[in-house]
């Protein structure tokens, strides 16, 4: 996070946040937050944590700390950066860059833990806060980056970087934080200055908004079934969790299926009832659009509106060639013909795919045309047809703490020699937390690790990875690193089993997690995940790719009842199936990416879109407008473009998979997963940061510039 144009990670997750129940954190209502005083005595929030790494002391800290610490942060951080631009010796690197990033401890601390709680588990008085911080945090932003007299001192160190004898990381800072504050609008007159201001105050509530309906949205369209049989095709185990969900929600009698955040659920690959179906994916897709307090396109219009108009006040013809000008893609031109590209293959294959699963229905005598809402039911039937596979079968070899000690631990184990120790002494947010502490391969300490894997009502959808601490090379603190999924918790007693694609899923969140324990940077604001939306992708994309090594693989998939590994001809069986539905994979997710990239190129003057036609016109217009085919996200619930800070930035994923599957191939080039393989990669990537220009980065790895051949292999479009 950088602290020179202060916290726009933590803005990011300001603005990516529902109520439930309160957590260790406790809600304390009978004192508003705002009244509380800024007492170091009393708010742990305002001084360093005692404990181990500097972990949060979440066992102490209320609810009510939040805004007063807050308030503190962003007067010490003020305060530190006026006296910064108003120094009367000549600039330096030490006294100005340097000292920027030594700036904003108490705001950083603060941030770290807020937004990363008002994800993970939100409530009523967190979300509040959060409405309340948000615009807050954007005018501090401001009036830190939109400071002339602060801007002439970064500006004049720049002018003169060649001659200063600054080391190589040091003038990649000084270069990153002039093109921050001319990006953050440094440049502009005071008129334009103005209302760049008031853009900014704008986009931030709003797309806080858009957050805390999506959130509250995604929880209130829970399915609700009345009869077991409506729950025909699930096992038992999941009948069980959907009574005990509907009962935590006083619906004696009736079973719940909540949603995750994407377009299609889960549940659609085992439902039989169709008309189930239909009701599930209906209510996935209408979620954020019933005309009521969570409704969201009024929001998103606006959205895209202003981030339009803000780009033209900077300088760009739309808000995407304002995003992408400081990515490795440079140009929305750049982004999109990756996807583009890509395109013509991805809809052959979901056309062909298709076919396939109609012969099953037209066998079947089902008289009915696959619609988007059967096609993972479809699927399922036809991957046991051509593979003899299904997710019952796999399962039980899946079962969470074991792929976590035995697989994800162990493929880091091997790879880069650091080992895994529980912590139980030290507090979480939410019981369902576990702390380990991490130690390098010589034994010392390395990190703090914390795993948060159960979905509630109180956590954003999705999964992603975090830090509580920052690595920093200044200070020596070491990382604080964790990882939130949505995994279905299972009913008291049972057995947390998970598909593939959730361990696939757990494996690239550590992926995150390497990339933020490993960072040997010693300035905070390009250390660990600071890099470019497409490159931090890469690190956890390549992590997905120890999931299915012989080696690892043999290790953590056994049967959890009896401890025998998985039958050989199974794990053929998926190994065959690795590029089963990889046309319908790859063509939601282009349709989403380019749905983003449709939203964010519009011009300044562009009239408010109506979402719906808005939405298919772009689909068409990239022609992946296939009807069994939605996108991955939806516009009114695409949370990474609206609320969590991926704007113009979804492409991400495929431009990165670009670098995992090319680095990839240099692993199998040079023997695979070994020790020295590993050592290599930590050396010349994960340790790194962004504290050089990321292509020179990886193409000092790789030797060369990478190839999208291994991506298009791998996912069978080749």
């Amino acid at each position: 996070m950088s602290r020179t144009v202060i916290l726009a990670a933590a803005i990011s997750l300001a603005l990516a946040a529902c109520s439930g129940k309160e957590s260790t954190p406790v809600s304390d209502t009978q004192t508003p937050a705002a009244q509380q005083p800024a007492d170091a005595s009393t708010n742990p929030l305002l001084s360093a944590s005692t404990l181990p790494f500097q972990a949060p002391p979440f066992d102490r800290i209320k609810d009510s700390d939040y805004l007063p610490a807050f308030n503190e942060g962003m007067k010490q951080h003020l305060a530190e950066v006026r006296k910064i631009a108003g120094n009367s010796e000549p600039a330096t690197f030490d006294n100005t860059i340097e000292a920027l990033e030594r700036s904003g401890e108490t705001l950083t601390r603060v941030s770290r833990v807020f937004f990363g709680i008002v994800q993970a588990d939100t409530n009523d008085a967190r979300q509040k806060i959060q409405e309340e911080v948000a615009p807050k945090l954007a005018e501090h932003q401001d009036e830190i980056s939109l400071d002339p007299k602060l801007f002439a001192r970064i500006k004049s160190i720049y002018d003169q970087r060649d001659s200063l004898g600054l080391d190589p990381v040091q003038k990649r800072l000084v270069e990153r934080d002039y093109q921050e504050f001319v990006r953050a609008g440094a440049q502009l007159n005071d008129a334009d200055k103005a209302s760049l201001r008031k853009l900014n105050v704008e986009e931030t509530t709003l797309a806080t908004k858009f957050h805390t309906r999506l959130v509250a949205a995604t929880a209130a369209a829970a399915v609700v079934v009345d009869d077991k049989a409506g729950l025909a095709g699930l096992s038992e185990e999941e009948i069980n969790t959907a009574a005990a969900d509907a009962k935590a929600r006083n619906l004696e009698g009736k079973f719940l299926l909540p949603l995750q955040n994407t377009t299609q659920q889960p549940v659609l690959a085992s439902l039989t009832d169709r008309d189930q179906r239909a009701a599930v994916l209906k209510a996935s897709e209408t979620r954020a659009e019933r005309g009521d307090a969570n409704d969201t396109r009024e929001t998103v219009q606006r959205l895209a509106q202003l981030r339009a108009q803000k780009a033209k006040l900077l300088g760009f013809e739309n808000y995407a060639a304002y995003s992408l000008a400081d990515q490795m893609a440079k140009t929305p031109a750049a982004a999109t013909k990756l996807l583009t590209d890509t395109v013509p293959a991805a809809t052959n294959k979901a056309r062909g795919e298709t076919a396939e699963m109609q012969k099953v229905i037209d066998a079947q005598k089902g008289g009915f045309q696959l619609a988007a809402s059967d096609w993972d039911f479809y699927a399922e039937q036809v991957r046991k047809a051509q593979y003899d596979l299904d997710e019952s079968q796999i399962k039980p070899y899946f079962e969470l703490d074991n792929v976590l000690q035995n697989g994800v631990f162990y493929a880091a184990t091997q790879l880069y020699g650091i080992t895994f120790k529980p912590r139980t002494d030290i507090p979480t947010y939410h019981p369902d937390m576990k702390v380990y502490e991490v130690f390098d391969k010589d034994g010392t300490s390395l990190a703090l690790f914390y795993t948060d894997y159960f979905k509630r009502d109180s956590k954003s959808g999705g999964a992603w990875m975090d830090v509580f601490v920052e690595q920093n090379g200044l200070t020596g603190d070491k990382p604080v690193v964790y990882n939130v999924c949505n995994f279905t918790k299972p009913a008291a007693g049972q057995p947390a089993l998970l598909s593939f694609d959730d361990v696939t899923t757990m494996f690239h969140e550590f992926g995150h997690a390497l990339h933020g324990m490993f960072s040997n940077v010693k300035y905070p604001s390009i250390a660990g995940t600071s890099t470019s939306r497409d490159f931090v992708e890469f690190p956890s994309q390549f992590n997905e790719h120890w999931a299915l090594d012989p080696k690892v693989f043999a290790n953590y998939a056994k049967n959890y009842k009896t401890g025998e590994p998985m039958p050989q001809a199974l794990v053929d069986k998926i190994l065959k199936a690795r590029t089963f539905n990889q046309g319908y994979a790859t063509t939601e997710y282009l349709s989403a990416a380019l749905l983003d990239l449709a939203w964010h190129t519009q011009p300044a003057d562009a009239k408010l879109q109506d979402v719906a036609p808005f939405e298919a016109a772009a689909l068409k217009k990239f022609k992946v407008d296939l009807p069994q085919v939605p996108p991955r996200y939806r516009t009114t619930y695409f949370d990474h473009i609206w609320g969590g800070g991926y704007s113009a930035g979804y492409y991400a994923y495929f431009w990165a998979e670009v670098l995992d599957h090319d680095s990839f191939e240099w692993f199998k080039e040079h023997g695979g997963l070994t020790a020295e393989n590993g050592q290599v990669f930590r050396d010349k990537i994960l340790s790194r940061g962004n504290s050089v220009e990321l292509a020179d980065l990886y193409r000092e790895f790789r030797g060369k510039d990478p190839s999208v051949e291994p991506l298009l292999v791998n996912r069978g479009l080749k």
